[in-house]
């Protein structure tokens, strides 16, 4: 990887050197300003009077203007306000149409989750996303480097990549040289971050007191003695009662982090360039990293990014451009992963053992061992690290044949990636222990005996690779682009391949598409697009790989029309429709055309013989197999107003059909073996969009900008081979996709009575006092699976996303802020021991302390009795867990200042500065409070930060 990087920045420097040389010429490239390449979706952001002109760059050498497009397309090109590690931590309400939700983890590992128009079928949702047309990981792209970040969202939008766009498509677009051109730009930020919402936890005395209350719910004697529980209250035994706050006593308050960035922007006559290095920093919240000589156990991310971009006339005819990335990352912490410390945070309470006991071991006993020890975890245990190391290469040769015929080109493009991680146990085992008392006398604990256990190692060596990818891609191709009078042509005929493998057996992938794409223009008011597409997969069943795609899309650009030039206030006016198939390659598994064998039971013998195993048949083969569709309806309308309020507006709806679901629902199980998967769910999605954006000099040096988003994604299974259901209320068919299913709480049991004259409750556990209290749907009085009905909404993906954003600037000193929200989105409340409290020895939550039910709160009570057993009763998914996930955040707010350009008119060095201060994500409105709603159930708490920033330019 090294030797990749070195490569990657020798010739970075190389061609940036030679291009320095080649803008101090002129030729006639010398008023050309390109931007763009081949394989880039483009589209600037708007200003007064040029709307419509705005290039939209559909890829595959078919360049549009905003104004004859007739797809659905969504951009931004204001992405780098966040001070993000990567591109996708950057994207929250920033582009129309694309839901991006948080995700949560230690800061080498969180990532957000994508969606466009919200859920669309039965097996997943996920879009495509690509940096500059290829499919690619963007965890490594940073917000530096990027352009703009385009969506794609209707079926011509998506056409032209094969199986793989039915869920819509982002296209990070990364920047690019310019002829005679030269700017070097530095950035710097430093973020200092720390943790929102962290769960508070019971200290020793209550854990005991709560422990013993849920061993008399449940029929047992008090774990702890009266003096015992003295003991735990007044502290003056700690190493026999321990109080422990293992969140202070592990984490600290605040982490920190540094991002650099040096970018070589530019060109000559015939050869430009973007060239830039990318550098990122984090050191976490690990309270004392430092304890060991030699090594840090904090948990730390470093990351180094190099990009360059370069295009190379090579004639005046033969256009060449490369692209190269390089990545080396590492990232370490605290023992191994497998450690789960935060679980481990979850699960210890206050009470359990000391830090360390009098004789200097680790804390630890026979319920909860020394590994479970976060301080332990994060001190003794050394650390393990893991390794990225990447490497993206591509390259587009595009030939002008013009002089066979006017408007003709050719193209060629190949594409290669390698990414490999690697992983080093860095970690030892340590012994640990803990004192107890036997017994009481005249208060004062006796019989102290001594528990030890584990073993000291040293450091372990050991190494390995983790995973690797590998993908290929390879297309040809040919355009053609001209205009006849008042008619105006585009085609692209090309074929494409692609390889994708992962460490690993049966996990290669290989597609090919063969399309042709026509857009045609009549009087530049009228516009029709038409998109064949032939696709084939090798993860489909033979005989069923291929797979034809149509689209069709037309725009009308009423602006143009006679009878709208009296409308003055209407600077551009356009509708659009599109239609279109678009197949996947989802499929249910690997083979699934295969008939399965898997292992049996075993026969004994007796015991002077071996026990056979025998075999026994699977899963049934799928028959005449096809793959899912989408057929997809969209209209919109984009316009501009007054020549400062920019409208984009869609609605649309899609049928998913031959989604692959189980045939178990439609059979009986009398056949005795797995029923096989058939092409038999239908799911319906259908919302509307609406976008506006404001812009304007209100006056001299003050500028005013606002805008807003707002997105409704709704959908209905229509098919999915359900299984039998007693009640209408019960079948998922019909409603939307993860619709929750619970039972509906009517409060608590005050006491046996209460139990002895309600329905029966067969959830297998008894009800007591205290436990949930449900409600009879079918009469039939009793409580059972025919009682479960639908609830909430789902907890994958909200209908309703939507952000809006204001900004105004004066002489250079200016601010934005940018809200962003869901609704219609529902969390279960399952958080471990913050809801789950004491079951199979884990602490409890401060809130579900407050609020559980005794005798004495059962009119208060949020949450049921507690026990230290398992409660299907009480733990089923109901109403009592369910919560609106709605919420609203501030997701950054930057207040920044632009140096006079007047203090650098002097300067040989310095062109232009900028001074900033950003808040990232300091507020949140929501109605769970207790934790992020965003990121629910997850073990790390989410971060917060506030950053200082410079950006220079030379």
């Amino acid at each position: 990887m090294k030797r990749h990087i070195t490569f990657v920045l020798a010739l970075a420097v190389g061609m940036a050197a030679q291009a320095q040389t080649d803008t101090l010429k002129t030729d006639s490239h010398a008023s050309q300003h390109r931007e763009g390449t081949l394989f880039s979706y483009t589209c600037n952001v708007q200003t007064a009077g040029s709307y419509a002109s705005q290039p939209v760059n559909l890829g595959f050498g078919i360049e549009q203007t905003l104004g004859e497009s007739t797809m659905s397309v969504a951009l931004s090109n204001d992405i780098n306000r966040r001070s993000s590690k990567n591109i996708g931590n950057s994207l929250y309400g920033q582009v129309l149409g694309l839901t991006t939700l948080q995700g949560t983890g230690d800061y080498a590992s969180f990532e957000p989750t994508f969606f466009i128009r919200g859920l669309q079928s039965l097996n997943g949702s996920s879009p495509l996303i690509m940096v500059d047309g290829i499919e690619r990981n963007i965890t490594n792209i940073s917000p530096e480097e990027v352009e703009r970040v385009i969506v794609l969202k209707d079926a011509p939008a998506t056409a032209l990549y094969g199986y793989k766009g039915a869920n819509g498509a982002i296209n990070i677009i990364t920047k690019r040289g310019r002829y005679n051109f030269s700017e070097i730009k530095f950035t710097y930020d430093h973020g200092f971050t720390w943790e929102a919402r962290r769960p508070q936890f019971v200290n020793g005395y209550d854990y005991a007191t709560a422990l013993n209350e849920a061993y008399v719910n449940d029929g047992r004697a008090p774990r702890y003695t009266a003096n015992e529980l003295n003991a735990f209250q007044t502290g003056k035994y700690p190493y026999l009662y321990p109080n422990v706050n293992w969140i202070a006593e592990t984490f600290r308050n605040h982490g920190a982090s540094d991002i650099f960035n040096l970018s070589f922007q530019g060109g000559g006559s015939r050869l430009r360039y973007y060239t830039q290095v990318n550098l990122v920093n984090n050191a976490g919240f690990i309270a004392h990293p430092n304890e060991n000589e030699g090594y840090s156990t904090q948990n730390k991310y470093n990351k180094a990014n190099l990009r360059t971009n370069l295009d190379i006339d090579l004639t005046t005819t033969t256009k060449l451009a490369v692209n190269l990335d390089g990545v080396l990352l590492e990232a370490s912490r605290p023992g191994l992963s497998s450690d789960a410390l935060w679980d481990k945070i979850y699960t210890v309470p206050a009470a359990a053992f000391p830090i360390k006991t009098e004789s200097g071991l680790w804390g630890g006993n026979t319920t909860w061992t020394g590994y479970y020890n976060p301080v332990a975890l994060t001190q003794g245990r050394a650390y393990s690290k893991a390794h990225t190391r990447a490497l993206f290469a591509d390259a587009t040769l595009r030939q002008d044949l013009s002089s066979v015929t006017q408007g003709l080109s050719a193209w060629t493009r190949f594409a290669y990636d390698n990414i490999a991680a690697y992983w080093e146990n860095h970690t030892r085992s340590y012994q640990y222990g803990m004192a107890s008392a036997g017994s009481w006398n005249n208060g004062e604990p006796t019989g102290i005996t001594q528990y030890k256990a584990g073993s000291d190692s040293n450091m372990s060596a050991d190494s390995k690779l983790d995973w690797q990818n590998r993908n290929f891609n390879f297309g040809v191709g040919a355009n053609y682009d001209r205009s006849f009078g008042e008619h105006k042509l585009q085609s692209v005929l090309m074929w494409n391949y692609e390889f994708r493998n992962t460490n690993g057996q049966n996990n290669t992938i290989y597609r090919t598409s063969a399309s042709l794409y026509h857009h045609y223009g009549y009087k530049g008011k009228y516009f029709a697009d038409l998109s064949l597409g032939l696709a084939a997969s090798n993860r489909l069943a033979p005989g069923h790989r291929t797979a034809f795609s149509p689209t069709l899309s037309a725009a009308w650009l009423l602006s143009k029309e006679d009878f709208m030039q009296g409308m003055r206030f209407v600077d551009f006016l356009k509708v659009r429709a599109s239609w279109g198939i678009i197949n996947l390659d989802h499929i249910p598994e690997q083979g699934y055309w295969e008939q399965v064998f898997t292992g049996g039971g075993g026969y004994n013998l007796g015991s002077n013989y071996d026990a056979y195993s025998g075999w026994k048949e699977g899963r049934l083969a799928a028959m005449n197999s096809t793959h899912e569709k989408a057929y997809k309806y969209n209209v919109g309308l984009d316009a501009m107003l007054f020549g400062t309020l920019d409208l984009t507006i869609d609605g649309y709806y899609q049928r998913r059909t031959d989604i692959w679901v189980a045939s178990s629902g439609k059979n009986s199980d009398v056949v005795g073996i797995s029923h096989p998967y058939v092409n038999g769910g239908i799911v319906d999605s259908y919302g509307f969009e609406w976008g506006a954006q404001y812009h304007k000099e209100i006056a001299k040096d003050l500028q005013l900008r606002a805008g807003m988003n707002y997105t409704l994604a709704k959908n209905k299974i229509k098919e999915e081979y359900e299984e039998p259901r007693a009640y209408d209320y019960e079948k998922r068919t019909g409603n939307p996709v993860n619709q929750i299913f619970g039972l509906q709480a009517i409060g608590f049991f005050t006491d046996q009575a209460d139990i002895d004259h309600s329905p029966v409750q067969r959830l297998g556990t008894n009800p007591k006092p205290g436990d949930i209290k449900f409600k009879d749907q079918n009469g039939d009085n009793v409580i059972d699976g025919d009682d479960y009905v639908k609830m909430g909404y789902n907890t994958v993906c909200p209908e309703i996303y939507y952000a809006f954003n204001l900004g105004m600037e004066y002489k250079g000193l200016g601010f934005f802020a940018q809200f962003q929200g869901v609704a219609n989105y529902t969390a279960i409340l399952n958080t471990k021991s913050v809801y789950r409290p004491l079951v199979n020895n884990t602490n409890i939550g401060q809130y579900y302390f407050e609020n559980r039910w005794t005798p004495e709160t059962a009119n208060t009570a949020l949450y049921p009795r507690l026990s230290s057993e398992d409660n299907q009763n009480n733990y089923t998914v109901n109403s009592v867990w369910l919560a609106d996930r709605s919420f609203l955040k501030l997701r950054n707010v930057e207040v920044y200042y632009h140096l006079p350009a007047t203090l650098f008119s002097n300067s040989r060095f310095i062109k232009n500065a900028k001074f900033y201060v950003r808040g990232i994500d300091l507020l949140c409105l929501d109605h769970i409070k207790r934790a992020d709603p965003e990121c629910y159930g997850a073990d790390y708490p989410v971060t917060r930060s506030v950053s200082l920033g410079v950006v220079l330019g030379f």
